[in-house]
């Protein structure tokens, strides 16, 4: 039961440092910025995040017991740009924030030798999280990556600033040494 519990620590912390990388992202667009896109192939903010979260609510809904794809998903929709602000944007990144730590937060040790399907595909429940974190990981780079395009000098690194390496790791050296 000791390695369940781990796994399922770690893998809360890894969507939550995503969502978090994501959610100081949005705090610092604004309208116009979630339209932005280098070319016409490439999705903009906007729509990344209503992909993420039109397939976090299809993958984490009734997880154990339905498909990962479901039928009332409709995908290609997603890639729609009809979002007209950050705060309907932050609505939908929530919607399906909270599906995923919903259904992650109800699941049981027992739970991760179980088959899920997606789109028919047989997955043990261990690698439909790490295909989650995959993909989630993925396109939340993207949205860091465009919010960083966008803001130029004015972005506030989210990790460990340039020329701070060192710096950094002293104080967590220190940090860590003090506990």
């Amino acid at each position: 039961m000791l390695l369940e519990k781990l796994y399922f620590k770690a893998v809360k912390k890894r969507f939550e440092e995503s969502k978090k990388l994501g959610d100081e992202t949005l705090e610092r667009i604004s309208n116009s910025d979630i339209h932005w896109q280098p070319n016409e192939e490439s999705n903009n903010i906007a729509i990344i995040v209503k992909h993420i979260s039109g397939n976090m609510i299809s993958r984490w809904t009734e997880f154990l017991t339905t498909d990962g794809e479901k039928p009332n998903r409709h995908r290609d929709q997603e890639f729609e740009d009809t979002i007209s602000s950050v705060e309907e944007l932050s609505a939908v990144w929530e919607k399906g924030w909270e599906q995923v730590f919903e259904t992650l937060n109800s699941l049981q040790a027992e739970d991760l030798v179980k088959t899920v399907y997606i789109r028919g595909e047989e997955h043990n429940v261990i690698e439909a999280i790490e295909r989650q974190i995959a993909h989630v990981s993925y396109h939340v780079g993207q949205i860091v990556y465009i919010g960083k395009v966008l803001k130029g000098k004015e972005w506030e690194s989210l990790s460990i600033p340039i020329g701070k390496s060192e710096e950094y790791l002293q104080e967590l050296i220190s940090k860590n040494n003090s506990k």
